[in-house]
């Protein structure tokens, strides 16, 4: 069910994708990037070690330099064996040594530097003190749109994600909703998501009837019940690359107050689906959304932004709200997810992924928009 696996990235690919950092930092006036196990190590290199440790790893990237990780010398064997690798060099230290003098060797004492948001305060402290003059900015700040345009093979990883996850929809509205827990769906949909192909699960909110209202509402164990409406967002990675979608079922049929929201909704996001064009600011996006809402009546009872990015996590920038001025640019891909939540009663979200393309929007999933009736 998993399909034919992707080719794997080069070292050719990541080491274009260093230079493109050494750039946008150059171009942002940095003296360099630092930056940590996570995501952004994991785009840039290929390398996510397999620990959480305190032990310092550190990606050094700088204008006129080689890329280096600085690696405990434990894990350099699997740093080595990193898809990168031959892409930077390793530079490893040993339990007793200082890791920030080994890292301080190859910074400007004067620099500032991005670094990632998830480094440890104790080594961006340990960098301080043994380079007073330095200074750093959160990658967020200083590089917010690093990983925010996908190459062709990106994309194509984000399609197939998006198709697992629609697979996992149009095989759980099939499933009985009445009667049963929330967390029993909810372990359905994780289960569908690895079937087809997700190694990991990253979220599965299953909110019934008065649940829904809350948009972040973790599936307990309330029981559905004939006449609930159900908002299912559910995503996770597979290949590396993220999948989100939300679509809003009724069990039985809905009424019409329950229709008309759920319309108001759905042509909400086709709204601003519509606005997505290269050029054109992200909270325009959120505008056209908004706007439908807001003319039907709901404006007060949509209470997030409309869509943030997606890539090698599943929340990134860039953010489909208002006051982000960033232009769309081809290769964006972000989630267009209007909501509107009744406290006490229900909630209807829509969303699917989309991409900017050369001359506007395409959407990456692609199960009906339309009211689902399940049983």
């Amino acid at each position: 069910m998993t399909g034919t696996a992707p080719a794997p990235f080069t070292a050719d690919d990541y080491r274009a994708r260093m230079a493109r950092a050494v750039r946008a930092a150059e171009d942002a006036g940095l003296a360099g990037l630092l930056v940590a196990p996570g995501p952004d190590m994991v785009w840039l290199t290929g390398y996510a070690p397999t620990a959480d440790t305190e032990r310092l790893t550190l990606l050094v990237l700088a204008p006129g330099h080689d890329p280096v990780l600085v690696v405990p010398t434990l894990e350099a064997p699997d740093a080595a064996g990193a898809a990168g690798a031959s892409a930077l060099t390793l530079r490893d230290w040993t339990d007793g040594k200082d890791p920030y003098a080994v890292t301080a060797a190859l910074l400007d004492s004067s620099g500032r530097f991005g670094i990632s948001d998830n480094a440890w305060a104790m080594h961006l402290l340990g960098l301080q003190k043994t380079l007073p003059g330095t200074s750093y900015a959160s990658l967020t700040d200083a590089l917010p749109m690093l990983r925010a345009v996908k190459d062709t093979a990106e994309l194509e990883l984000l399609a197939a994600a998006g198709a697992a996850a629609d697979q996992a929809f149009e095989e759980i509205r099939k499933v009985p909703f009445a009667g049963r827990r929330e967390y029993e769906v909810g372990a359905d949909l994780a289960g569908l998501l690895r079937a087809f192909g997700h190694s990991r699960v990253d979220f599965t909110i299953v909110g019934s009837g008065p649940n829904g209202a809350n948009p972040h509402h973790e599936m307990g164990d309330r029981l559905i019940e004939r006449g609930d409406m159900v908002v299912l967002d559910f995503g996770g990675l597979k290949d590396g690359y993220g999948s989100d979608t939300t679509r809003t079922v009724h069990v039985g049929e809905p009424t019409e107050e329950e229709r008309r929201v759920h319309d108001t909704v759905r042509e909400a996001q086709e709204a601003g689906f519509r606005a997505v064009r290269p050029g054109v600011a992200c909270q325009e996006v959120d505008r056209a959304a908004r706007a439908v809402i807001a003319e039907a009546g709901y404006g007060e009872y949509f209470i997030h932004r409309t869509g943030h990015g997606i890539g090698v996590t599943t929340h990134e920038p860039p953010y489909m709200i208002e006051g982000e001025e960033q232009p769309l640019v081809p290769g964006m891909c972000f989630s267009v997810e209007p909501g509107i939540y009744l406290p006490g009663r229900f909630g209807v979200r829509i969303e699917d992924i989309v991409t900017v393309t050369e001359d506007g929007g395409r959407r990456l999933n692609d199960t009906t928009r339309e009211m689902v009736i399940v049983d």
